[in-house]
Parts: C-alpha cells; sequence; structure tokens
C-alpha cells in the first residue's frame, strides 16, 4: 500500500509541476511575448521559429517554468508521501530533468539556458528539505 501512495505521490507531484510549467508558458505564449496569428507550439517549425525571435526576458519565464515545474511538483510529491519526502522530491526533480533534456534537444532556445539543467535537482532538493523541515517540527 506505501508503495502505492509513492506512486501516486509523484504521479500527482508531476501533473501539479507540469500544471505550473504549462501557466508561465502559455503566459509568454499568449500575453506577455504572443506568437504569430496561426502558428502553434504543435509545430517544431514554427515554434522554433517564434523562439528565435524571443528577447531574453523571454527565457527568464521560461526558466522560472521550468524551475517552478521541478520545485512545486517536488514539494507536493513530498507533501503526499507517507515517508521518505526527499526520495519522492528527487524523483519528481530527476522526471522534471529528464523532460527539460528532452525538450532542449528539440527546441532551439539559446545555449545559456542548459544552466538551467542542474537547477532542477537543486530546486527538488530544497522542496523535499523543506518537507523533511516541516515534519520535523511538526508535533507528534
Amino acid at each position: 500500500m506505501i508503495l502505492i501512495r509513492y506512486i501516486l505521490a509523484v504521479i500527482v507531484g508531476l501533473i501539479i509541476g507540469m500544471a505550473v510549467n504549462m501557466s508561465l508558458v502559455m503566459l509568454n505564449a499568449k500575453v506577455l511575448f504572443p506568437m504569430p496569428e496561426g502558428a502553434t507550439m504543435d509545430d517544431p517549425e514554427q515554434l522554433n521559429a517564434w523562439v528565435a525571435t524571443l528577447p531574453t526576458a523571454a527565457f527568464f519565464v521560461v526558466l522560472a517554468a521550468h524551475l517552478g515545474q521541478s520545485f512545486v511538483g517536488a514539494w507536493v510529491a513530498a507533501r503526499l508521501g507517507a515517508s521518505e519526502p526527499m526520495l519522492l522530491a528527487m524523483t519528481v526533480g530527476l522526471a522534471s530533468l529528464a523532460g527539460g533534456i528532452m525538450a532542449m534537444m528539440s527546441i532551439d532556445g539559446p545555449t545559456w539556458m542548459i544552466v538551467e539543467m542542474p537547477l532542477y535537482l537543486v530546486v527538488a532538493w530544497l522542496a523535499g528539505r523543506m518537507e523533511v523541515q516541516r515534519r520535523a517540527a511538526a508535533p507528534c
């Protein structure tokens, strides 16, 4: 039963983390730096053409989206797990990192964005650590 709870905690963490990510990415694409009329994120050529026109500020929003996914998802998973909050948080962090690597390989963003890769794990660790500290401070 505990294994099922761990798996569900990671799945829920990933889903909520992805919702944070997509909310910020959509804010970027629809409000802050709108995609051209008729362009879609589903078409890699259109997406890469739009990305090539973006200012540096747009990539800071993307950075916040990706790290937000890892942090929030890791925190949710750690919070939902019966025990082992660090393991759950880092599992979400690793899954987010894998997704970030796949995105980096398919989208022609600036090279400096590679700096975010180790930060996925750092923010996941911080989220897990927050939950460990919360549990330690909670009355038994």
